[in-house]
């Protein structure tokens, strides 16, 4: 069996090697994988919760297992946890298993920066972002790097994560300020949110003819971070269709828009339909988290580790 601990696979992970991975695995789940329904468990500590995600291809089978532990917080370590687990496709047994928490971050990320690849204006240089948790941040990274980003608009609840947002997104050469909700969705061309609301963080009215919007939080039933009054009149994309119906942002739509308007965003990518058409258009993309994402970035970094020469049997 191979196992790849969280140092090294934080070390190998990058934003071009999650984008790659995420882009594949995009393609794949629009055309043969297959995913089964998410498990989502409860530890025996106070609000913590665990799940699996899981799912095959021609090529990989495996599985996620993520967890929020938010006593973590006490012991100053990290409260999002996440191991990748792969089966060898002969025999079904372990091939691989890769701490990947910072992964995580990484290709979360990415599936936003590969809807933006596709839906968003080539001229984009606004972006708004809904959330100043974790995530947030390395959602706006990943998105500078397709889109020639001028000014971020930091919407948040607290104003010192909001700053200590400001700062890191400084560290790294994005500028960054703090906006009220409706500012921020009139002036941005791309929105993004990544929270853990259960209601519209904003108005439909608010949005600009053009927009592109990637909702990354909706990820169970009852999460919501959109209004539903937008679909009626945008292009609906999605990672996977039957999950984000039921757990993803589009579990808001009426069947009528989710039976007629709803492409996965991987039949964009190989060209079986189409992405944004003009520049007036508003685009949705929903990202409720597949397992196949999971699946092909533990494959880039296992490949990534063998390259470089790193032992990894065990």
């Amino acid at each position: 069996m191979k196992y790849m601990n969280e140092a090294l696979s934080s070390q190998l992970i990058s934003h071009e090697l999650a984008f790659n991975a995420v882009s594949a695995a995009f393609i794949a789940a629009s055309e043969q994988a297959k995913l089964f329904p998410v498990v989502i468990a409860e530890g025996h500590a106070e609000n913590s919760i665990f799940s699996l995600k899981s799912a095959n291809t021609a090529e990989l089978v495996g599985w996620k297992a993520g967890s929020y532990w938010p006593g973590n917080i006490a012991k100053n370590i990290p409260c999002h946890a996440s191991t990748i687990f792969l089966l060898d496709q002969e025999t079904g047994r372990l091939d691989a298993v890769i701490e990947g928490s910072t992964v995580n971050a990484y290709r979360t990320a990415a599936a936003d920066a590969v809807a933006v690849s596709v839906l968003a204006r080539e001229d984009a240089r606004c972006l708004a972002i809904f959330g100043t948790g974790h995530q947030a941040f390395y959602e706006c990274v990943a998105v500078c790097r397709i889109r020639d980003i001028r000014s971020v608009l930091i919407v948040g609840r607290n104003n010192d994560k909001a700053q200590a947002m400001i700062d890191k997104l400084a560290a790294v050469g994005i500028n960054a300020q703090v906006t009220e909700a409706e500012e921020a969705c009139r002036a941005a061309d791309i929105i993004i949110t990544a929270t853990t609301a259960r209601e519209a963080l904003f108005s439909a009215e608010w949005v600009q003819a053009g927009t592109h919007i990637s909702a990354m939080g909706v990820d169970t039933k009852d999460k919501q971070e959109l209004p539903p009054a937008l679909f009626d009149n945008a292009d609906l994309y999605c990672d996977f269709t039957s999950q984000s119906v039921v757990i993803g942002e589009f579990q808001h739509a009426d069947k009528y828009v989710v039976s007629n308007k709803l492409t996965m965003i991987g039949a964009v990518l190989s060209g079986r339909a189409q992405g944004r058409v003009n520049n007036t258009d508003i685009t949705i993309f929903d990202s409720s988290g597949i397992a196949v994402q999971d699946l092909f970035t533990g494959q880039y970094l296992l490949n990534a580790a063998l390259d470089a020469g790193h032992a990894l049997e065990c």
